[in-house]
């Protein structure tokens, strides 16, 4: 990480951004450990929690289906009360909803559970990506979006390994009151510790802006880039967390059976599985701040959207050849573009939404994302007594495809006007 980023203190720019960064990454990253865990545990403690293996569907996407609803009010609080007010109660619901799955029984209690924590992350994301819009400047938007959404994987990508160790080594309850007590420790540390931001959109920065987009008025919004930025969010979603999440262990198997001989080991394909879509989270964490900090000195974020694009669909592409030793290939090109959208698409918005907007355009991208992620499952396997998943990925390249010719036309738009402007 660049430090200099995080070191910067100007009279008009207090606190330090190390001040803010470290508050809401670490509560960012420890608030997520339930939930990432339940997705590893629950599967195989159904007895444990109280509910039956027929619910598994419900309380699993029951938290992103509320998300639909609780995202917009959150931006639009966001908006209108000091940012603390939405990111650190939110946090202590957080906290709430993991201490739910540790001490309630049952399906209602669960459910509950599911639920609240829902809202708590349109509280958590939504603030929290505000709250990085607030410090940041043209220049360094796209590498603090990366840095923030560093948090995000770290915390996604070690709660399904920490949930399923402590799971064997301690029992359900214990695993789920210590991540409750790590995720109340990160709210309480982002209580004392994080300073209110709002107050630094109204002064004006010393960072002179760059062409990303033209500064928008409540009358010049961009609503065409701004819905283009939508759609890529809400395209990343459905052909990850939509298809390749859900389908990755059933490709796998339809590929390489019940297991593979390695190193004279036999593998399971679940231990495959695993394995690799862990590697595609920490792989995609890696791209999130390389894409932002390309961006960021390109001075035209569609043209890094064209690129970040082309291995997503590359990867789809190999992997619908179902050829075993282009799997990992396929996983990586995915890998790549998964990252550097989802980052990407967050500075676009940040670029283009008035200050006084930004939160509820956040909170409107994030809703694009989780109907992509709640409606990709049921399209998926709806559509799989009917279509192959190497058609499905097919498809999904496809679909990357449409999104590489719209990033395109704004790119080429977006030079021209740098062009006029020289």
């Amino acid at each position: 990480m660049d430090t200099t980023d995080l070191t910067e203190s100007t009279e008009t720019r207090q606190p330090s951004l190390w001040r803010v960064f470290v508050p809401i990454c670490l509560g960012t990253a420890v608030s997520l450990l339930g939930d990432t865990s339940l997705y590893t545990v629950l599967p195989t403690h159904t007895a444990e929690a109280g509910v039956v293996v027929a619910s598994l569907g419900i309380m699993l996407s029951a938290n992103r289906w509320i998300r639909l609803v609780s995202n917009s009010p959150a931006g639009w609080l966001s908006d209108r009360w000091p940012r603390r007010w939405v990111f650190v109660p939110a946090l202590f619901i957080g906290a709430l909803s993991t201490a739910l799955y540790a001490f309630g029984r049952g399906y209602w209690s669960l459910l509950i559970g599911r639920l609240l924590w829902g809202i708590a992350w349109s509280g958590i994301w939504v603030s929290g990506n505000a709250i990085v819009m607030d410090v940041a400047t043209p220049q360094n938007r796209g590498r603090l979006v990366g840095y923030y959404n560093v948090a995000f994987f770290t915390g996604a990508g070690s709660g399904s390994f920490l949930g399923g160790w402590l799971t064997d080594w301690l029992g359900y309850q214990q695993t789920f009151t210590i991540e409750a007590a790590l995720t109340t420790l990160g709210a309480i540390i982002a209580l004392f510790l994080l300073p209110e931001t709002k107050q630094l959109t109204a002064t004006p920065k010393q960072a002179q802006p760059t062409p990303h987009a033209p500064r928008p008025t409540p009358h010049t919004i961009p609503w065409g880039e701004l819905i283009s930025a939508n759609g890529l969010i809400a395209v990343n979603r459905i052909v990850g967390a939509g298809l390749l999440l859900p389908t990755f262990g059933l490709y796998l198997a339809g590929v390489l059976g019940d297991s593979v001989v390695l190193g004279g080991r036999t593998i399971g394909t679940t231990t495959l599985t695993g394995f690799g879509l862990s590697l595609s989270t920490y792989l995609g964490m890696m791209f999130v701040p390389l894409a932002g900090s390309v961006s960021d000195r390109l001075g035209n974020r569609w043209r890094v959207v064209v690129l970040g694009l082309l291995p997503g669909i590359i990867g789809f592409s190999l992997l619908s050849l179902s050829i075993p030793w282009l799997i990992l290939f396929g996983l990586i090109g995915f890998s790549m573009t998964s990252g550097s959208n989802q980052g990407l698409a967050t500075a676009l918005v940040g670029d283009l939404a008035g200050e006084q907007q930004r939160g509820r355009w956040l909170g409107i991208l994030f809703t694009m994302g989780d109907l992509g992620s709640a409606i990709g499952p049921i399209v998926v396997f709806a559509l799989l007594d009917r279509l192959s998943l190497p058609l499905l990925y097919t498809g999904a390249a496809g679909l990357l495809g449409v999104m590489w010719v719209t990033a395109l036309v704004w790119a080429r738009r977006s030079v021209l006007a740098q062009a006029s402007m020289a």
